[in-house]
């Protein structure tokens, strides 16, 4: 049996590898899925008020940072260590979303059309990228990667 040279994997992914490739695919859909919903006007206004599910306010240019990440999180999550740095990404950008969204809900010049349920999501998904970039991972023997 000749060596493996970490392209092929036979073992199941980790867990942060897992959760990486489920919250891009989310977050890719919910993107797409948006832009039924706004179309491609007003891009970066606050003046409509077109909510996925009738709760999250969005926008177009809302729906592509949504795209973004999700594409972000299908490219990352093959391995553990773009996994990790997945979740550190998630992490800092919602934490800083959140922060963004206390101060930006219900203001003019708020370009991403936030609201007060956005701002709840944004900051579950900042503990999801916490937990993607630190939970302990037991099943790396083998791996051409550091854990």
């Amino acid at each position: 049996m000749a060596a493996s040279t970490g392209t092929n994997r036979t073992e199941g992914r980790t867990v942060p590898e897992t959760l990486a490739l489920v919250f891009g695919a989310v977050y890719l859909v919910v993107g797409i899925i948006g832009f039924f919903w706004t179309g491609f006007a007003n891009f970066a206004g606050n003046s409509r008020h077109d909510m996925i599910l009738g709760i999250f306010m969005v926008n177009p240019l809302h729906n592509i940072a949504h795209i973004l990440v999700g594409v972000l999180g299908l490219a990352l999550g093959r391995t553990l260590a773009g996994a990790r740095t997945y979740g550190w990404t998630l992490a800092v950008l919602y934490a800083a979303l959140f922060v963004y969204g206390l101060i930006a809900v219900g203001k003019s010049w708020d370009f991403l059309n936030i609201n007060g349920a956005d701002n709840v999501l944004h900051i579950l998904t900042a503990a999801v990228g916490l937990v993607i970039a630190l939970l302990p991972v037991r099943t790396a023997v083998g791996r051409s990667q550091t854990v």
